[in-house]
């Protein structure tokens, strides 16, 4: 098979899809990689590495697309590459349909098959493909947040940690996941206050057993997402509902309440945010001030850290991609249950029951999709 690697073109990211050394593992197994001229280079990986491990270098995404039949990338296809899809051709990347309907709709017209990394799954109804962005992300928003915190970025102007005599800062994470946890865990290690909130009492219960005293952990009512969003100074949104729309948890009125100057970062944007006030940004514009709170809403975070994040999201894709390869799309989906969960679109039809519910469009189960 040919499996074609486009460089990133989404504001600020510099991701991508494969590593040299997971190019190398596709070559072994007698498939042949193309990759764009310089889709390496701002994750650290220059022309010269591909070519040493056995890739062809192309000089631009429309000569990628033409040639591949399996298209790995990080991002959503941006406007310009999904004219360059086409039926019978495989994509594998995050995509995050349920907040964005054109894309959805250009992907349908499309004819291609599109695999979402956010919702292949395991064997313990966990997102591996999400995993490694939701850590990268998680101990992100806390660093994030501490600096817009600070009075030049618009922020009240606390120290995360305080001092002492002082008192730290209050944070307050909704949502116990991957990001959740990897937030609180980058929140006490810099000495904040740190509350976190969720829905799952065996969830809290694991968090309480991880991290002790040093975490205060509550169950989600509507009344203690209030109570404790006013008065903190830092919120880390980090709730998931698995390829659906984010839940809006925190309401124009709760921001209203909360100190001028406190820092909302979103890591939820990806799915629409969880915020009312919530909308996306980039790493060339991250912040915005609504309600006089500072919002932080960049949809690629990892981005940011490029080399990182490669390398750790391609450790958990590998695999996958080596599967769609060896076996070819069909096979592989039909053989692997926790692959198949991935597939959103198929040759003009929407496979995923979340993502259409939130479209407002036709489903068709992915089995079914497969087999008609």
């Amino acid at each position: 098979m040919i499996i074609g690697v486009p460089k990133e073109i989404k504001t600020h990211e510099y991701r991508v899809g494969l590593v040299p050394g997971s190019v190398r593992e596709l070559i072994h197994h007698g498939h042949h990689v193309v990759v764009q001229n310089g889709a390496g280079l701002g994750a650290g990986f220059d022309d010269k590495a591909y070519i040493e491990v056995g890739a062809e270098i192309l000089p631009h995404a429309p000569a990628v697309f033409a040639k591949a039949d399996l298209i790995v990338k990080v991002k959503e296809p941006q406007p310009s590459e999904l004219d360059h899809l086409r039926p019978g051709q495989t994509l594998f990347t995050y995509l995050h349909l349920a907040p964005d309907p054109k894309q959805a709709k250009g992907l349908l017209g499309s004819g291609v098959t599109a695999i979402a990394y956010e919702t292949v799954t395991d064997a313990k109804g966990r997102l591996p493909l999400l995993a490694p962005m939701s850590e990268v992300a998680g101990r992100m928003s806390v660093q994030a947040g501490a600096h817009h915190l600070e009075k030049e970025q618009g922020g009240a102007g606390i120290l995360l940690g305080g001092v002492p005599g002082v008192a730290p800062a209050n944070v307050v994470v909704l949502g116990g996941g991957v990001v959740g946890s990897n937030a609180a865990r980058m929140a006490i290690g810099l000495g904040a206050r740190v509350t976190l909130l969720d829905t799952s009492l065996p969830r809290l219960a694991e968090l309480d057993d991880h991290f002790g005293a040093s975490l205060t952990t509550v169950y989600a009512t509507l009344d203690a997402v209030e109570r404790h969003v006013v008065s903190a100074d830092l919120v880390i949104g980090a709730v998931l509902v698995p390829g659906a729309a984010a839940p809006r948890l925190i309401t124009r009125a709760m921001l209203g309440r909360m100190r001028p100057g406190s820092v909302l970062v979103d890591v939820a944007i990806d799915q629409g945010g969880c915020a009312e006030t919530s909308r996306p940004t980039t790493h060339a514009a991250p912040t915005y001030v609504e309600e006089g709170v500072v919002h932080y809403c960049v949809a690629n975070m990892p981005g940011a850290v490029a080399r990182t994040s490669a390398q750790a999201l391609n450790n958990a894709t590998l695999p996958f991609v080596l599967a769609l390869a060896d076996l070819g799309t069909t096979t592989a989906l039909l053989m692997d249950p926790h692959l198949l969960a991935g597939l959103n679109v198929h040759q003009g039809r929407l496979t995923y029951e979340a993502v259409a519910q939130a479209l407002s469009l036709p489903y068709v189960p992915a089995r079914e999709s497969l087999n008609q």
